[in-house]
C-alpha cells in the first residue's frame, strides 16, 4: 500500500550546490510555499564558500580519474559531507535562519549519461559524492540528496535538473525566455511564451568555464580568468575554434548532457596543444577557449531553440560563474543581438547568478519531501515524471 503524500506546506530550505568547476560550495536559503500552478519561492539569503586548497585538489584528482583507491574515495565522500555541513551551518548562523530541510546536490565525480557495457551489462550511471548523514547529524534537519539516479532509471540523462526552478521563476505569458547557466558545463532552459512545464526545452550546450579554468591554471597559475581579463588581451585562433566546433557532442540532438568526460582535463590538454601549435601567446589560448564557450552556446540556441520560441521577444538570462566573465558576456551579446535576444543576468530578475543552482536543489528537496516529481522529462529525456532523491533523517 502506497503512503499518502503529505499536504504541501511552506518550508525554509537550504539548497547546497558544488558544480563541475569544483571551486567551492554555494548555499541558498529559500522560503518555498505551494502555489496554484507552481511553487512560490523567496530567496532569503545566499553565501559562497571556497573549497580549502587541499579539498579542491582532492576533488579535481578524483573527477573522472583513471586510477584511485577505495580509501581515497571513501574519505573524500565524508570530507565533502563535513564541508557541506560547515557551509550550511555558517550560512544559517550568519542570517539567523531556522531550517526545515536541506537539499544537497553533492559533488559530481562521474556522470555517464548514456549506457555502456560494464561487467556484462549495459547501463548509464552517475555519482555525486558528499555524505548526507554527516550533514543531517551536524545541522539536525533532514537532508535530500542523490537527485539524479531516479531520472536516469526512468530513461533520462539525470540532467539538467534546474529547469523546474527556471519554470517556477521565469515563465512568462508574453515573452520567451532562455535561462543560460554557465558553470563548468553550460546548460540552457528555453521557455517559449505561455508554455507549460512539459513544453520547455533544456539541455547542456557544452563547455562553460571548464576549459577556460583549466587553461588559466595551466598557463597563468590562476584558478580562473577573473572577468575574462586575460582573454580580453588575446586573439581568437580561428582554425582551432573551427575545429573544436566540429566536436561530435555539438551535433547531438537534445536531450543531451555533458561533463568532464567530454570536456575535462584530457580535452583541455588537447585544446591547449592545438592552440600552442599556432600561437606562442598564452592569452590567445584563453581567448579561443572563451570563444568556444560563447559560440557553442549560441549555435545550440540557433539550431535547437530559436525556431520554437514565440512571443514579443526573447530574454536571454545568464547565471553561473560565466555571468561574471565580462569578455564572455560581451561575446554572447555580440552573437545574440542579431538573433533578437536581449542579454541579461539573473540578478536583474531577483536571483543572483551564484545562488540559482543552489536554489534549484532547495526546490527539488521541497518537491521530494512532498512526494512530488522533480524532473522535467522534456529536459532530461525520461519516460515519465519521477520523485527525485533520497531522504536522510536527522
Amino acid at each position: 500500500m502506497t503512503a499518502k503524500a503529505p499536504t504541501a506546506r511552506s518550508m525554509t530550505v537550504a539548497g547546497v550546490m558544488s558544480g563541475t568547476s569544483a571551486d567551492g560550495i554555494d548555499v541558498a536559503l529559500v522560503r518555498i510555499a505551494p502555489g496554484k500552478t507552481r511553487p512560490i519561492l523567496a530567496l532569503l539569503a545566499h553565501e559562497g564558500f571556497a573549497y580549502p586548497r587541499a579539498l579542491r585538489s582532492a576533488v579535481l584528482a578524483a573527477m573522472n580519474a583513471e586510477l584511485t583507491s577505495t580509501a581515497e574515495l571513501a574519505r573524500l565522500n565524508w570530507r565533502l559531507g563535513i564541508a557541506y555541513a560547515d557551509a550550511v551551518k555558517a550560512a544559517i548562523a550568519r542570517h539567523r535562519v531556522k531550517l526545515d530541510l536541506i537539499g544537497c546536490h553533492g559533488q559530481t565525480l562521474f556522470h555517464q549519461a548514456r549506457a555502456s557495457i560494464y561487467a556484462g551489462r549495459r547501463f548509464a550511471c552517475t555519482w555525486q559524492a558528499g555524505e548526507p548523514a554527516a550533514i543531517a547529524a551536524e545541522i539536525g534537519v533532514p537532508v535530500v540528496s542523490n537527485f539524479r539516479p531516479a531520472d536516469m532509471l526512468a530513461g533520462g540523462q539525470g540532467a539538467p535538473l534546474v529547469p523546474l526552478l527556471d519554470y517556477a521563476l521565469f515563465a512568462d505569458v508574453k515573452r520567451g525566455r532562455v535561462l543560460q547557466n554557465i558553470g563548468g558545463i553550460a546548460n540552457l532552459t528555453a521557455i517559449p511564451a505561455g508554455c507549460r512545464a512539459d513544453q520547455l526545452i533544456a539541455f547542456d550546450t557544452g563547455p562553460g568555464n571548464m576549459i577556460i579554468d583549466a587553461l588559466a591554471l595551466e598557463l597563468f597559475g590562476q584558478p580562473f580568468d577573473r572577468n575574462g581579463a586575460i582573454a580580453a588581451r588575446g586573439k581568437v585562433i580561428e582554425p582551432v575554434l573551427a575545429e573544436a566546433l566540429r566536436n561530435a557532442y555539438f551535433r547531438l540532438k537534445p536531450p543531451r548532457a555533458a561533463g568532464r568526460e567530454q570536456f575535462g582535463r584530457e580535452y583541455a590538454a588537447q585544446f591547449l596543444a592545438a592552440c600552442t601549435r599556432l600561437s606562442r601567446k598564452p592569452e590567445d589560448a584563453l581567448a579561443t577557449a572563451t570563444a568556444l564557450t560563447a559560440e557553442s552556446i549560441v549555435r545550440a540556441y540557433k539550431r535547437f531553440v530559436q525556431g520554437r520560441m514565440k512571443g514579443r521577444g526573447v530574454d536571454y538570462i545568464v547565471s553561473g560563474g560565466g555571468a561574471r566573465n565580462g569578455t564572455l558576456m560581451a561575446m554572447l551579446a555580440r552573437l545574440l543581438e542579431p538573433l533578437g535576444c536581449e542579454l541579461a543576468t539573473s540578478e536583474e530578475y531577483g536571483m543572483p547568478a551564484a545562488a540559482k543552482e543552489a536554489a534549484a536543489f532547495a526546490l527539488l528537496a521541497w518537491q521530494t519531501w512532498h512526494r512530488l516529481p522533480g524532473n522535467v522529462p522534456a529536459a532530461t529525456g525520461a519516460a515519465r515524471p519521477v520523485i527525485l532523491g533520497q531522504v536522510t533523517y536527522a
